[in-house]
């Protein structure tokens, strides 16, 4: 915290409970469409309500056009105002650097990432950077990813960390595995699981994946956000993300207990 935040009464991420986290943290998944945006929201939301100031940067956003709202703007619009920085956009909904590619459009590389990560965590308390699709997509012609991206923050003096968003399901658990062994083997911190969309109904692999998925990725399970979070007026979404989250991303919600809840006996 300096000087300004403290005369502000601004509360640091380690101060508003959101512990383990040294101000950036990198938010992939599984695969597409496992819940990264709404994830990145949630945390986002958290962290403003503890009287934090946030930022997320998208390095690189695929398939939508130039005028319409992108993953940032969706964090903004569910989590409350966030500093949005968006690197680059590409039209086509493909990997990043393959819409680039077709596009004409200049790619973009870890050292870009890593220098506005650094500008923006000298202004704002916490810095969400949220990946396209998986950890290890490729976003330009030398095969750079989203890890190699923490990778170079790293080298610029700061510590990122890295919350991987998974699926529920079945199929999860050996995705998770190879991604949480990629960080480690890039020395990258994982911080842990969140499951990006809980159904409403969980099967029998969904219940067992909430005590399979922190032995596969060897860190803990921090949140479960049920499906439909986005889209109930009755209960405003900083109030399901606090109940969805661990403490360790500002929340409340206890994973031992939903666990043991959600157990089913052979």
């Amino acid at each position: 915290m300096n000087g300004d935040e403290a005369a502000n009464g601004t509360e640091s991420t380690e101060s508003s409970g959101m512990s383990g986290i040294d101000g950036v943290l990198f938010v992939t998944g599984t695969g597409t469409e496992v819940g990264k945006t709404v994830a990145t929201a949630a945390v986002a939301a958290l962290a403003l309500a503890a009287g934090c100031t946030v930022a997320v940067l998208k390095p690189g956003q695929t398939g939508v056009g130039p005028d319409e709202a992108g993953d940032v703007d969706e964090v903004c619009r569910l989590a409350g105002p966030v500093h949005r920085v968006e690197l680059a956009r590409y039209p086509e909904p493909l990997a990043p650097d393959t819409a680039a590619r077709r596009s004409g459009l200049p790619t973009v590389g870890p050292k870009r990432v890593a220098e506005t990560v650094v500008e923006l965590a000298e202004q704002y308390d916490l810095v969400l950077v949220e990946g396209a699709g998986g950890l290890l997509v490729r976003y330009d012609e030398e095969g750079h990813t989203l890890a190699d991206m923490a990778l170079a923050t790293a080298e610029l003096g700061l510590r990122p960390a890295v919350l991987l968003v998974a699926a529920a399901g079945l199929g999860t658990l050996n995705v998770t595995a190879l991604s949480a062994e990629a960080l480690r083997a890039r020395r990258l911190d994982l911080a842990g699981v969140v499951v990006g969309c809980w159904p409403a109904e969980p099967d029998l692999a969904s219940c067992c994946n909430l005590a399979d998925l922190p032995a596969s990725a060897g860190a803990p399970l921090l949140g479960v956000l049920p499906e439909g979070i986005t889209g109930s007026p009755e209960t405003p979404f900083q109030h399901s993300a606090r109940i969805s989250l661990a403490p360790a991303l500002g929340g409340t919600w206890d994973a031992a207990a939903f666990t043991a809840g959600h157990r089913i006996d052979f």
